[in-house]
């Protein structure tokens, strides 16, 4: 939305807050700080709900419909903002308070959520109260959502035909840049769908694929059919799985480790491919200089009955003796992502990515450091961006003759080869892996790369 300038009648004066909290209203309060919270301070949403939800009090399902409420708003926040800002005559108020988050949350709800009309506005216009800020607005706001109710069919059907309506500007082009406008478009339309949900068992994925009922992938991953909650699922307690997206498990198969090898897990937290390498039968050194993110590798792998070095330190400075195989997964922009986390399209800038871009070189040139002679260094990053992935590689490599590319095999990937590109490389983009359905269909962005030292 857009800043709007003051009526001349000046503000509506704010109508009395109610005395007790409505059925429904604790959820979209929630939402609406979250969605406030993510914006104005560019922190993730995931990690956003789990502080906020526990000391909300919410019960399961009132936690459940305001992470849904939220996730949603990102999802289709291009759509949801250019309904909002074409109805708003002047724009914008400014100084309004939460009128923007309380907006968005509702225009989420009438939208793309099965919940009544009548209960998305009136919760709204009464959130709207409870702010000395945005009371004066409530007004606006009711005649605001009322229209967007009206005209529903009108604006999906806008958004339909604009396949990135919910992709910021700079992303779009980068990915036209980088993929084409074919390609392009299907990832800006595949990041509208829910994610699948797929898992990596510690052994016999093929047994726990019929157990779970779910879908043994080509790559050795299991996509679950239907959403639970995941600790209840069988052999979740018992550490026969662990949650990791299908692209995010290619990495560690580009390294291959045996037992007996040492292994070198860069920026690890929170352990999917540790626990990879681990059930491998490698000796594993998990690297991270983040310690809240250790000790949840600690617990993953304790759960998983896997065992790690577990090392807390800044990967671009470590030493250690090399290591048989380094993995490396940079942080970076993550807009390989977006269909799981959506909020990474509008809390990441260009600028980010180029920072990251920068930092993902001192690393690179760390891992190698770190890499024996004849030893593979593996670098992977859940990025679409060819800055963080391909370009990186092509700049590490002229830096770096004793090391050289060796390309992935579609064999080692379960036979997928429309994922390896003419260099030999992964990369996977969000509209591969054709499923039944669209949420069972797709996968992260992801690069990887394998580099063997000389």
């Amino acid at each position: 939305m857009t800043d709007r300038a003051p009526s001349r009648r000046g503000p509506q004066p704010p109508a009395a807050a109610p005395q007790s909290d409505a059925p429904g209203l604790p959820a979209r309060r929630l939402a609406a700080t979250v969605i406030d919270e993510v914006l104005r301070a560019r922190v993730a949403l995931d990690e956003t709900l789990d502080r906020l939800i526990p000391p909300s009090g919410l019960d399961a399902a009132d936690a459940g419909l305001a992470r849904a409420i939220a996730v949603t708003a990102f999802r289709r926040l291009g759509t949801i903002r250019q309904a909002l800002d074409e109805r708003l005559d002047r724009g914008s108020p400014r100084h309004s308070g939460l009128l923007e988050p309380i907006l968005t949350a509702a225009a989420a709800q009438i939208l793309f959520l099965d919940v009544p009309d009548h209960a998305a506005v009136d919760l709204a216009i009464r959130h709207l109260h409870e702010d000395p800020r945005s009371a004066r607005y409530a007004a606006l706001g009711n005649a605001l959502l009322r229209r967007v109710v009206r005209e529903r069919d009108a604006i999906l059907a806008e958004a339909e035909a604009d396949p990135f309506r919910d992709t910021p500007d700079w992303l779009a082009e980068s990915w036209r840049a980088a993929y084409g406008e074919e390609a392009a478009t299907a990832i800006a339309l595949s990041h509208r769908e829910e994610p699948p949900l797929d898992i990596t068992a510690k052994a016999d994925p093929a047994l726990w694929a019929e157990r779970l009922g779910g879908i043994l992938l080509p790559t050795g991953s299991i996509r679950l059919r239907e959403r639970q909650a995941i600790a209840t699922l069988p052999g979740f307690a018992d550490g026969a799985w662990w949650v990791q997206d299908a692209a995010a498990a290619l990495p560690v198969r580009l390294i291959s480790p045996a037992p007996g090898e040492r292994v070198a897990d860069l920026c690890a937290a929170p352990g999917g491919k540790t626990a990879q390498i681990a059930a491998a039968g490698a000796s594993v050194t998990a690297l991270d200089r983040s310690a809240p993110r250790l000790r949840r590798l600690k617990a993953n792998l304790q759960r998983l009955g896997l065992a790690a070095e577990v090392v807390t330190a800044d990967a671009a400075s470590w030493q250690a003796e090399p290591f048989d195989a380094v993995l490396l997964d940079a942080p970076c922009s993550a807009t390989g992502t977006i269909r799981r986390h959506p909020d990474v399209a509008w809390t990441k800038t260009e600028e980010d990515r180029d920072r990251l871009a920068a930092l993902q070189a001192k690393l690179l040139d760390a891992a190698a450091g770190l890499t024996k002679p004849g030893g593979r260094l593996v670098y992977c990053t859940c990025s679409l961006e060819p800055q963080e992935g391909e370009a990186q590689i092509e700049a590490f490599l002229a830096r770096h003759p004793q090391f050289r590319r060796a390309g992935a095999s579609a064999a080692e990937i379960g036979g997928l080869g429309a994922a390896i590109d003419a260099k030999g490389d992964i990369r996977t983009l969000p509209q591969h892996l054709p499923g039944g359905t669209p949420r069972l269909s797709g996968w992260a962005g992801f690069y990887a790369s394998r580099l063997i030292r000389l």
